[in-house]
């Protein structure tokens, strides 16, 4: 309010109404005020077109004003279509003080235009909402098919509420201010199966989209999305909120904030997640969603008891879950690969979606999603940018003895120089405490050299490198049969690997392939296996870090809610 009320030469709004009514010789009233206002401006836009600047004089000229062009002197007497043009620029928070300066800008600022600029500007909302009613019939459609296949359009509109007597202003005061700390993606605590949920504006719903991968082993088809909850506004100007899930339509739900960063949906009507045949028809049924196929077509014994299992497992969620905020790691000049989410193959557990980020000369793939061997929050790549690994003609390629050979000679060499680090580290911590503390952070210098040399190179610095054949080793399982048959530059890396429970997990050599930005590949040479990751395209708005250190403690706090 301070900030306002130097802009506009007014203090309070009792003081500018003491102050108007000192400057006025008839010490009228605050609705006098008012009609004089209005008759000034109506008479100098008459003077626009009959009489040009000289009448205007003559029309607005009065005892207490010299002859000549109106000027304004404070904030309050410019034109209101000027003040809408100004106070459309301010954050919606704090228009509510603004209306506290003045009786004009309280009824300025009841103008739709102020307050749908806002929420196109902080919300993306769509422009005008009469025309979304008419846009909005393709999404009520594909709520139909997708929640109530058995319900037709006509019954399931009256389940939505009237929006003719709604405004923006009610929009965003009672809809997306109040429920603006949930926007943006987040992890749901499904145990070590994760998941990735996007939060948005979706017409005149705040709708949580729960992403899931494409069916195993399709890994670059697009991301599938479920509604799991959404909110809006009933005639009574009150958010609601609603439960999407299960497959009677959106019923009775609540959402709760547990703590900053933090927030969990409860579902107040289970019963509508429930199926006439019973478990066995809600199982067929999430077979089929997830997979794409039943049972029967699942042939080996080992993937059908994980199904089920994850079956098993995450329908004991279905009434309240709790979601913990993400951020997608910060873009960088790089013409390496840019950061982003990934979707990839491991193997019977199918399609599951990666994190990849850039740490110094590290680029580390953070699972969102997880299984019961490595779950969801855990680094499932490391990758070392600093060694580059030169592949052999295309038949060396093929033998995964002389693959295998490459990589472990990388991988014995990187032991060594640890080991070595270490015993530094520790002759040094014996000698002094202080010079121990600065042989923890000594590199040799053949490695300082080498992590300069591999920063991630500038846009403009240099050329993509040249595409080289590549193809897998004979003996090297693959999900997906169609993969790049040439790649930019490959890596050393490890992958972690873990039994059942994330039991004696441990770091396995490999190599990370790199075909393009929105290609990866890592070749697990203990596992004899081939991961494919292809980018995640879709836009996730509200999700961007605020800073390199926000994101990286981001991702510890990640490990430790799976650890």
């Amino acid at each position: 309010m301070a900030v306002c009320a130097r802009l506009c030469g007014v203090g309070q709004s009792r003081r500018c109404r003491r102050r108007q009514r000192q400057n006025q010789q008839d010490q009228c009233s605050d609705s006098d005020m008012d009609e004089e206002e209005e008759e000034r401006i109506v008479a100098l836009r008459q003077s626009d077109v009959c009489g040009g600047p000289e009448s205007a004089r003559t029309v607005t000229a009065g005892p207490r004003d010299a002859p000549g062009p109106l000027r304004p002197r404070a904030l309050s007497e410019l034109p209101p279509e000027l003040l809408v043009e100004i106070f459309s620029t301010l954050p919606g928070t704090v228009l509510p003080n603004v209306a506290l300066v003045c009786k004009k800008f309280r009824q300025i600022l009841n103008t739709e235009t102020i307050w749908r600029r806002r929420c196109v500007a902080e919300f993306g909302m769509k422009e005008d909402l009469r025309k979304m009613e008419v846009g909005a019939v393709s999404s009520r459609d594909l709520y139909v098919k997708r929640v109530i296949p058995r319900v037709k359009s006509g019954r399931f509109m009256k389940l939505l509420p009237d929006y003719e007597h709604m405004d923006y202003k009610d929009v965003y005061t009672h809809l997306l201010h109040p429920y603006r700390h949930i926007l943006g993606i987040w992890q749901p605590d499904i145990g070590p199966y994760g998941g990735l949920l996007n939060v948005v504006v979706d017409g005149l719903f705040i709708i949580g989209w729960m992403y899931l991968p494409p069916h195993d082993p399709r890994v670059e088809d697009p991301m599938r999305r479920r509604p799991l909850f959404r909110i809006h506004l009933w005639e009574s100007k009150k958010a609601t909120v609603e439960c999407m899930y299960g497959h009677k339509g959106p019923h009775k739900g609540d959402i709760q904030t547990v703590k900053k960063d933090e927030f969990s949906t409860k579902c107040n009507q289970t019963d509508h997640h429930r199926m006439p045949g019973g478990r066995q028809e809600e199982f067929r049924t999430w077979l089929e969603e997830e997979w794409g196929r039943t049972l029967e077509e699942i042939f080996h014994e080992h993937m059908q008891e994980l199904i089920l299992m994850k079956f098993i497992y995450t329908s004991q969620y279905d009434n309240c879950l709790t979601y913990r905020r993400i951020y997608l790691p910060p873009p960088l000049p790089s013409a390496l690969l840019q950061p982003g989410l990934f979707k990839g193959t491991y193997g019977s557990h199918g399609l599951e979606i990666v994190m990849l980020s850039f740490h110094g000369t590290s680029a580390r793939a953070t699972k969102l999603t997880g299984d019961p061997n490595v779950p969801a929050g855990q680094l499932t790549l490391d990758v070392d940018l600093s060694r580059p690994v030169v592949l052999p003609d295309l038949e060396s390629q093929r033998s995964i003895e002389e693959l295998s050979r490459l990589v472990l000679g990388v991988h014995a060499e990187v032991q060594r120089e640890m080991e070595q680090q270490a015993k530094e580290a520790s002759t040094a911590a014996s000698t002094s405490t202080e010079e121990g503390a600065c042989g923890g952070e000594e590199r040799s210098p053949d490695q300082s050299a080498s992590s300069e040399n591999c920063q991630p190179e500038s846009s403009g610095s240099s050329n993509p490198p040249e595409l080289q054949p590549f193809v897998l080793p004979l003996g090297v399982m693959a999900r997906n049969e169609v993969y790049p048959r040439t790649c930019r530059k490959c890596f050393y890396g490890t992958g972690l690997i873990a039994g059942h429970g994330f039991t004696s997990p441990e770091r396995t050599p490999g190599l990370f392939v790199l075909f393009d930005q929105d290609r990866f590949g890592f070749i697990w040479l203990e596992l004899k296996s081939f991961s494919l990751y292809s980018r995640l395209t879709d836009h996730l708005p509200h999700a961007q870090a605020p800073n390199m250190e926000r994101f990286e403690a981001m991702l510890r706090n990640m490990q430790s809610w799976t650890s």
